[in-house]
C-alpha cells in the first residue's frame, strides 16, 4: 500500500475524531436526557457525518487497494461486506461483527438523506448514537490493525 494512500486513511480517521470532538457536549448531555429537535437533528447530522466519514475509508481501500469498487444499487452494502474479506492485496479490514454494526449506521444515513428532519425520531437514534463511542473506537481499531498488517 503506498504511503499515499495510509495517509488518506489516517485524514479520514483524523477527521472523525474531530467529528467527535465537536459534538461532545451534545453526546453528553443527551447521556441523560432525552434531545430536543434541533438536537435531535443535530445529532443526525452527526450520524451522517460519522458514517460517511467511514465509508470514505472503504472507497480509498477498494478503489487504492482492491482495484474494485461495488456498483450498482446495494454498492454501499456492498463495500461494507468487501472490507470483511481479504484478498490477495491485502487482509481484511473489518471485522463480520463489525460489518453488522455498521450496517445499522448505513441503514440510518441512508433514512436520513431521504427524509425531512421532522421525521426524526430519538427512539429509533438512541441505539446507534449511544453507543458511538465505543463503536468508533472499535472500527479505529480495525482500522489501525489492518494499516499496521500490510
Amino acid at each position: 500500500m503506498s504511503d499515499k494512500t495510509v495517509k488518506k486513511i489516517l485524514f479520514e480517521i483524523t477527521q472523525i475524531d474531530q467529528l467527535l470532538v465537536a459534538y461532545a457536549d451534545l453526546l453528553e448531555t443527551i447521556q441523560t436526557e432525552a434531545p430536543d429537535i434541533v438536537q435531535t437533528t443535530a445529532v443526525a447530522s452527526l450520524l451522517h457525518s460519522f458514517y460517511n466519514g467511514i465509508e470514505n475509508i472503504f472507497k480509498v481501500i477498494a478503489s487504492e487497494i482492491d482495484h474494485a469498487t461495488p456498483e450498482g444499487h446495494a454498492w454501499h452494502q456492498q463495500l461494507i461486506e468487501q472490507m470483511t474479506t481479504k484478498s490477495e492485496q491485502r487482509p481484511a479490514v473489518i471485522s463480520a461483527e463489525t460489518a453488522n454494526v455498521l450496517s445499522e449506521y448505513l441503514s440510518f444515513r441512508h433514512f436520513y438523506r431521504h427524509s425531512y428532519s421532522f421525521f426524526l425520531e430519538w427512539a429509533r437514534m438512541e441505539n446507534l448514537v449511544l453507543p458511538l463511542g465505543g463503536v468508533w473506537g472499535a472500527v479505529k481499531n480495525e482500522l489501525q490493525s489492518f494499516i499496521k498488517g500490510l
